[in-house]
């Protein structure tokens, strides 16, 4: 399965009914910044698709991470209603290195989509390659029927009370910075799991915002490669960015890593938990 697609690509395809994309365009630090950005310009027929209220369930502080999933049943019930079907090739994109738009495309696999791409490259490689900008919303597809909850996930998930350093290699896609403590804005806590390693979606990409090759991508994953029977965890501050974690380790060839959804913001909660503050 190629989980990219090319702007060329989706240049050459955006008028196939076979065809649905969505813009998943965020800001961490202002909840309407995305969709704001999406009025004023998108990818002609893209729908948006929102990280707080769409592609998470309400976060209970104290409880959960900063962006749960969305319970099973109502995501499906989201999916149908997008009018998304399996013959649809799903595209998703955002600004940022596909960040956000790995949530999305991780959703969709959890319920047994598994025809979705990231846009490489996102917002601006559309452009760059001459794609065509709007401000009109598109109708929405026919509410679709068919029934994802028969089909098994593609995705794996753990959760917190099953997270074992000893046997599991941890990768958390935070900057080097909030993994070791230093900074931390948006979690009342700062540092990281201990026994985890740095492995910042920033050296998924390249300056442009595209994903680095599969070489590339294996040689920065060296640690999980070199993990022997370790199971591979991704986490991050709120299981957001992550999801770009398990995505490019997938584009790299690599084994589907678990992915531990409450992530930093979940950990934190229980002041039992230990934390670590060092670069190691």
């Amino acid at each position: 399965m190629n989980y990219l697609i090319t702007a060329d690509e989706l240049l050459q395809q955006q008028n196939s009914d076979a065809i649905v994309v969505f813009d998943c365009r965020c800001s961490l630090m202002d909840a309407e910044a995305g969709k704001k950005a999406y009025l004023q310009g998108h990818i002609p027929g893209a729908f948006y698709a929102d990280l707080n209220k769409q592609l998470s369930s309400p976060h209970q502080p104290g409880i959960t991470g900063r962006h749960p999933l969305p319970d099973r049943d109502n995501w499906i019930n989201q999916v149908q209603h997008w009018g998304i079907r399996p013959e649809h090739r799903v595209v998703v994109y955002d600004d940022v290195g596909g960040v956000f738009a790995s949530r999305l495309w991780w959703l969709l696999r959890w319920v047994g989509h598994d025809n979705t791409a990231v846009l490489n490259g996102g917002w601006q490689a559309w452009l760059d390659a001459g794609g065509e900008s709007t401000e009109k919303v598109p109708e929405g597809l026919e509410r679709s029927d068919f029934d994802y909850a028969a089909l098994e996930p593609l995705t794996l998930t753990i959760d917190v009370d099953d997270i074992d350093t000893g046997n599991q290699l941890l990768l958390d896609a935070r900057e080097a910075k909030r993994f070791a403590g230093e900074m931390e804005p948006i979690d009342p806590i700062a540092g990281h799991i201990p026994g985890a390693i740095c492995s910042p979606t920033s050296g998924n990409t390249n300056a442009t915002g595209e994903f680095k090759s599969a070489e590339e991508l294996r040689e920065k994953f060296a640690p999980a490669l070199e993990a022997g029977q370790k199971e591979i965890v991704c986490y991050c501050g709120s299981g957001v960015s992550a999801a770009q974690n398990v995505l490019a380790m997938r584009v790299a060839g690599l084994d589907e890593p678990r992915l531990y959804v409450g992530s930093w913001s979940e950990w934190i909660t229980d002041s039992t938990r230990p934390i670590a503050t060092n670069t190691e």
